[in-house]
């Protein structure tokens, strides 16, 4: 027994004397002249109090680069819920959207922008629909921020127009309106706008008041949206129609076979791509609908309905603010005549083609999904 309390003992000492040695300076510690003289007989090179030194500087070295590495891996920043890229950077620093104010190369930035508009209308024009677009921004209050993209190159003609000269202008020769769309109107961009109206050039605004469309849009909570077209001029689908006697609608009766729900496009969730109105919610869905490669935008009126839900309730047709379509082939001139054909064939051609390679993509991209989630995909069939 005391053989064993002794042990005991011995070990516990061993146990403190050790884990407060780093404490004592080595250089403080004396051995007696017959350890020293045994070592240094051994090793006439090196004396046994610096070995120890040598030992000791060598661990506490060790020990503060290790607290020196801990130290410096807290001190970095990293954020993964920053914006992918900047995960680097405090949070507070981070500015994830812009928009299209301009502002001054002077004076205080506080003060640049005593007023912003709250929503966006962008026209894709060429010269030649000048006057028409002149009377079409009249229809737009200061609340709206004008942006031309110019598919002619044609724009210091522009500044004729007062308002043109507080307008942004974007310019590349011969390009679509969703080209442009993909390109400019990222949803960060565009983001502290309430309503992007994303339009062609040839539409007739006579009866047409932006701020009470506005209203309208509000009050029937519309994601999506249109302004009705007169019956009389460029009509293909019946759920674009105006009707007199409604404010807005939101669904309609097709020929025969076309919808296969009532729910669904083209009788209901549908709007034509010539001018449209986005919420910012819901442009943020439908820019990443768009395919960068296919710049006429065929088939995304029937896919519009994948951005909000239920889309028979939050896409629909103002009636009460109606517009024209002219149908004026101007953005079709630019195209380039082959075999004989006229410029517009082409771009027809091109047009029809983009719709069935969207209408191709989206359904394999769905497919594939159901697929990964272990579901069958809704049987779901539209008009081509």
């Amino acid at each position: 027994m005391r053989l064993l309390v002794v042990t005991i003992i011995g070990v516990m000492l061993g146990f403190f004397i050790g884990i407060s040695f780093p404490a004592v300076s080595i250089t403080k510690l004396h051995f007696p002249s017959s350890i020293v003289s045994y070592i240094e007989d051994k090793n006439s090179a090196l004396t046994a109090q610096a070995i120890l030194n040598h030992a000791w500087t060598t661990a506490r070295n060790a020990k503060g680069n290790d607290t020196e590495s801990s130290s410096e891996t807290a001190m970095k920043i990293y954020v993964p819920t920053n914006p992918r890229g900047a995960e680097s950077l405090a949070p507070g620093i981070v500015v994830p959207e812009s928009d299209f104010h301009p502002r001054r190369l002077w004076g205080n930035p506080d003060e640049d922008l005593p007023f912003k508009p709250k929503y966006l209308v962008t026209f894709t024009v060429g010269i030649s629909q000048k006057e028409n677009i002149n009377r079409a921004v009249k229809k737009f209050s200061d609340n709206f921020a004008i942006l031309l993209f110019h598919y002619d190159g044609r724009v210091s003609e522009w500044d004729e127009f007062e308002w043109s000269k507080r307008a942004i202008h974007i310019s590349v020769r011969r390009q679509a309106k969703w080209w442009y769309a993909k390109r400019f109107l990222h949803p960060d961009i565009v983001a502290s706008y309430e309503y992007i109206f994303i339009w062609d050039e040839d539409l007739g605004v006579e009866h047409f008041n932006a701020e009470e469309y506005i209203k309208l849009v509000k009050k029937y909570q519309l994601e999506i949206s249109q302004p009705g077209l007169e019956p009389d001029r460029g009509l293909t689908w019946q759920m674009t129609k105006r009707r007199g006697d409604h404010q807005v609608h939101k669904e309609t009766e097709e020929r025969p076979g076309w919808c296969t729900d009532p729910h669904l496009p083209p009788c209901a969730a549908f709007v034509e791509i010539m001018a449209p109105v986005f919420s910012r919610d819901a442009w943020r869905c439908v820019w990443h609908m768009i395919q960068n490669d296919l710049v006429h935008g065929w088939g995304l009126d029937f896919a519009l309905r994948r951005c909000v839900d239920p889309a028979h309730e939050k896409i629909g047709v103002v009636d009460s603010q109606w517009i024209v379509h002219q149908v004026v082939p101007s953005l079709g001139n630019q195209g380039q005549s082959e075999h004989g054909r006229a410029p517009w064939e082409g771009v027809r051609e091109r047009c029809r083609k983009e719709w069935g390679i969207f209408q191709t993509r989206i359904a394999e991209a769905e497919k594939s999904y159901y697929e990964m989630m272990g579901v069958p995909p809704p049987n779901v069939t539209f008009v081509h």
